[in-house]
């Protein structure tokens, strides 16, 4: 993994070191000690003067906070309020100024002049400078296609940046109109590092936040993290022991027993149900943005249509929403954009409703039948066992199960590969899977564009490739005209759906509970912000 600074090319290199402030990176040493063990006598009321958070929470991608490396790496970053991005989203998923305090935009929509705030520094002391932003900018490009991240997606490679220090301003000129460029530099993969100074950019990456890293614990342990002594605002905590937790009943009964204060996604109905019910504790619930589904490989035996067509008939998704493991924390639904948003989800047409009967003719019509009687139908003279690769967070291995009992239900085969968020994104990634179950915000850049772009050939996951589709992402990307958007993104729907590219979940609901320790927190329908100065200490 090359996450060091030397990886940058020299010439970067040498701009960077011309322009860094020195301040170098914290202390990000790893400890042996357990979340368990690090957890005792650290609530705020037992540390004295110190105001101190416990914050138990989910690990991706073993922690780290680099932006480029892996998507996750940025979302990370962001929710642990170590790095911000020129703008962000209010709960409304409306666009606000963040470390921008202004902007234009030519009539073309392709040259976009934004002022910076004055005063932000790093927290390593550096001024937040349009060169500093520029520099990064031009990290994502250099070590952008050495990872996942793909932040291609929310700024073109070939957009020209233009920093004028002594105006504070940026100029961001593209070669193609962009409808909603401060939602696409709103994406945690877009949070402004000082790459010039950050020297271990997986865990002691330096950013603008309310709070700064002090020790990486450890993969599966956590960090703990430190008020920005520069930030320009009062920050609530002196500190912060971020905690991972692997599954919902872990962080419950961490909760529950004073180890932790705060805790993000419990997702299991009961308990949900418990905390709500006990006045010690304060749930907070987002509306629905995500997307539960699972990738189909199409580069594998899922490139076959007919078997992607009976797999979706061959599932009852209201009874699994319905459910009393999942009911009430996730919305069924057949399309890869929430029915709450307003993109036409009532005028789909839906040709893959619950027929178990049908999916069975259909394979039968199509030759995918059993032939040795074991209950597996073959294909190519194989049997039929998708891989199916899942992981602990947000029901996900709840739904994976539930979809492997009624697959079996008409002949098709599936082992479940049920790993950790870090198993399953590098799957992904590597294309090892049929199936791979994850969650997703489906408006990450303020609308559908950043997301619809996972089943764009150029930049998809899963092998999907649709030249209509394809044309349709493309007249996104320029289209200014919001009722326009709004039926080519119709539009592209019914094209996944019809192609039978995407197995739904369900629309899922964020949370975050808190005990008395805690005097407010709040979680944010654009869940990229966990740890931020709304999250104050019990006065």
């Amino acid at each position: 993994m090359r996450n060091k600074k030397k990886c940058i090319s020299l010439t970067l290199a040498a701009v960077l070191l011309l322009t860094g402030c020195g301040g170098g990176t914290s202390n990000n040493n790893s400890s042996d000690t357990s979340a368990a063990n690090s957890s005792s006598d650290t609530s705020a009321a037992s540390t004295g003067d110190k105001k101190v958070l416990t914050f138990g929470c989910q690990m991706y991608t073993d922690g780290i906070v680099n932006t480029v490396t892996d998507e996750n790496g940025g979302w990370n970053a962001m929710r642990y309020g170590i790095t911000e991005g020129l703008f962000k989203f209010n709960d409304s998923m409306e666009v606000e100024p963040w470390l921008a305090e202004s902007y234009t935009v030519n009539d073309e929509h392709t040259e976009w002049v934004i002022t910076l705030k004055d005063g932000i520094k790093f927290s390593d002391g550096c001024d937040l400078t349009p060169t500093k932003v520029k520099e990064y900018f031009e990290y994502l490009k250099e070590m952008g296609p050495s990872g996942s991240a793909k932040p291609q997606k929310y700024l073109e490679f070939e957009a020209t940046v233009t920093a004028d220090d002594e105006a504070n301003t940026l100029t961001i000129q593209t070669t193609q109109p962009y409808a909603n460029l401060p939602g696409q530099l709103a994406h945690p993969t877009m949070g402004i590092v000082d790459v010039a100074d950050t020297e271990n950019f997986d865990n002691g990456t330096i950013g603008t936040g309310p709070y700064m890293i002090d020790t990486f614990n450890g993969v599966g342990v956590g960090y703990d993290l430190v008020a920005n002594p520069n930030y320009r605002e009062e920050v609530p905590y002196d500190e912060v022991k971020l905690m991972y937790m692997g599954d919902a009943s872990a962080k419950t009964m961490a909760l529950q027993s004073g180890q932790v204060d705060l805790v993000e996604n419990i997702t299991n109905v009961s308990d949900i149900q418990d905390f709500k019910d006990n006045p010690d504790f304060t749930v907070d619930i987002a509306s629905g943005v995500r997307c539960g589904f699972s990738w189909m490989n199409f580069d594998g035996i899922l490139g076959n249509k007919t078997l992607r067509q009976a797999i979706l008939m061959g599932i009852d998704y209201d009874t699994i929403c319905n459910s009393k493991t999942i009911g009430g924390l996730y919305t069924p639904g057949f399309s890869v954009l929430p029915s709450t948003l307003n993109y036409g989800y009532d005028k789909l047409t839906n040709p893959y409703t619950y027929d178990p009967e049908g999916a069975k003719k259909l394979l039968d019509d199509a030759g995918i039948v059993d032939t040795d009687g074991d209950g597996i139908r073959e294909l190519d003279g194989q049997n039929i066992n998708l891989h199916y690769v899942s992981y602990e967070n947000r029901l996900l291995n709840d739904f994976s199960n539930a979809h492997i009992q009624y697959l079996a239900e008409i002949g098709i085969g599936c082992t479940a590969d049920y790993g950790s968020s870090d198993d399953q994104w590098s799957k992904l990634a590597a294309g090892d899977y049929d199936f791979n179950n994850n969650n997703w915000i489906t408006v990450g850049t303020g609308d559908p564009y950043a997301y619809m772009a996972n089943w764009a050939t150029d930049t998809t996951y899963c092998g999907y490739s649709n030249p209509e589709y394809d044309k349709l992402f493309e007249q996104l990307k320029s289209e200014m005209d919001e009722d326009k958007r709004a039926d080519l993104i119709f539009q592209m729907q019914q094209i996944l759906v019809d192609d039978a590219a995407v197995l739904i979940d369900g629309y899922y609901n964020s949370s975050m509970i808190y005990s008395k320790n805690v005097g407010n927190a709040h979680i944010h329908t654009a869940d990229y912000y966990w740890l931020t100065t709304e999250i104050t200490p019990a006065q």
